[in-house]
């Protein structure tokens, strides 16, 4: 049976906060998401417009009407706006206690407004953050709950000692509005842990507090331990504004179903590379294959390591007349591919696949013939430090041609070195369009 998860909290017209990243999360996790609406939100990416609080006898009805009937192996808390819709949710779930509760004590939008009224602090204090198994406030938020100021790491470990006095069993404390890497602090009462990752430079910021704490109650949910629930919702925000696409004029939200996307993108990125391998057995075209064989890469959009990138483990080999995938594609499979296909989108992010071919005056002068851009790079002016590091020389020849031209050309060739072939490398925006080429490049060659 698939775990259940509720969310108690305000509408976000823009869909980057509030109950519909909560649902997003849930269901990027793998959790069946409910909600029940505290408020409606007239709300973009620049801030909030307008907002609607519901009666608190509504917002307990949506409780009850769904906990009694499909039930939830957690419960996650948001946006309450005001003390008496707090009191009401507070009064609610003191009625469940065995469900494991997540209050995001959320008080301030990205933007500055405020959602939630002064006067409700008490009433947060007093009746909800004594129910809660895990509570997640920012540095404001917390702040605002202890008067304790933070701005470091020693500051985030005293405001969530002051926290847990308050009632909850395990306090986060998160640290992404101080600088360096972004750091939480979990406390469960007895341990610290530190949580760091890498601080993603992005405007896409919008909805990562409800993210992370729904991504915590979905762990949650399915049962993993509190400090593994913590650790792994980092993961998934740390992936989440890693993949962010700008949206709006402000503060865009991040991207729920990243890993999701990513997948789809893999299996894509191997569909693609297996139907130009295809199209290179059926077009004979084993002329292009030099002595050390050939291969064909392509990396992911937002590729930034050898395992983003998809090559034909064996390589692409000569059979007499043909092309021949020894395997299929595989993601990690080449290095060499990888570090021109990398260095490559560092310049131009679309330039994403490459093929080695053979080197020949023919060759390259179908090359120059059909009006793609060529340059080279020559292996002796390779610097020794380059050249003492396994695998470099790709990386810096390709580096060197594309700081010289200013654009990542068509054609990157070298005439080699002791002991090293030369080269001629096809990079294209795709396997298609290097296939495209390179078959153009080699029926122009045989004078066709």
């Amino acid at each position: 049976m698939i775990p259940v998860a509720l969310t108690i909290a305000g509408s976000d017209s823009g869909g980057g906060a509030g109950i519909q990243a909560d649902l997003k999360t849930f269901s990027a996790n793998g959790v069946y998401g409910m909600s029940a609406v505290t408020s409606v939100t007239a709300q973009n990416t620049l801030g909030v417009q307008a907002v609607h609080n519901l009666s608190p006898e509504v917002v307990a009805a949506q409780i009850d009407s769904v906990l009694t009937d499909i039930g939830a192996q957690v419960i996650k808390t948001g946006m309450l706006a005001n003390a008496d819709i707090l009191a009401a949710v507070a009064d609610v779930l003191r009625g469940y206690t065995e469900i494991p509760i997540v209050v995001d004590p959320v008080m301030i939008a990205k933007s500055g407004d405020a959602l939630l009224e002064p006067e409700a602090v008490s009433t947060l204090i007093e009746r909800l953050i004594p129910l809660a198994t895990v509570i997640t406030p920012n540095l404001d938020e917390a702040r605002a709950l202890t008067g304790i100021e933070a701005s470091d790491v020693d500051g985030m470990r005293t405001v969530a000692r002051r926290l847990f006095e308050m009632g909850p069993r395990n306090v986060v404390v998160k640290g992404g509005h101080l600088e360096g890497p972004a750091v939480d602090v979990l406390f469960d009462g007895g341990n610290f842990e530190t949580l760091e990752s890498e601080r993603i430079d992005t405007r896409s910021t919008h909805g990562t507090g409800c993210t992370f704490a729904s991504a915590i109650a979905a762990g949650l949910a399915k049962g993993v331990p509190v400090a593994e629930a913590v650790r792994d919702a980092k993961t998934y925000l740390t992936g989440a504004l890693r993949h962010a696409l700008p949206m709006g004029g402000g503060h865009g939200p991040v991207q729920h179903f990243h890993e999701l996307y990513r997948d789809a993108e893999r299996l894509s990125v191997l569909d693609q590379l297996t139907a130009a391998a295809r199209r290179l057995e059926n077009a004979h075209a084993g002329d292009l294959v030099p002595e050390v064989q050939c291969n064909l890469g392509m990396g992911m959009s937002r590729a930034s390591s050898a395992d983003d990138v998809a090559a034909f483990p064996g390589r692409l080999i000569r059979l007499r007349r043909d092309v021949r995938s020894v395997a299929p594609p595989e993601f990690g499979a080449s290095s060499h591919v990888a570090r021109i296909i990398l260095t490559a989108m560092r310049k131009d992010p679309d330039k994403r696949s490459v093929m080695n071919i053979r080197y020949d005056d023919s060759i390259l002068g179908a090359c120059r013939g059909l009006g793609l851009s060529v340059a080279a790079f020559d292996r002796h002016e390779e610097p020794l430090e380059s050249k003492t590091r396994e695998g470099s020389t790709l990386e810096w020849g390709t580096a060197r041609v594309i700081e010289e031209q200013g654009f990542v050309p068509d054609i990157v060739y070298d005439l080699g070195d002791e002991g090293k072939e030369p080269m001629i490398r096809v990079i294209a925006s795709d396997p298609e369009r290097v296939t495209d080429i390179a078959l153009a490049v080699l029926e122009r060659s045989r004078g066709k």
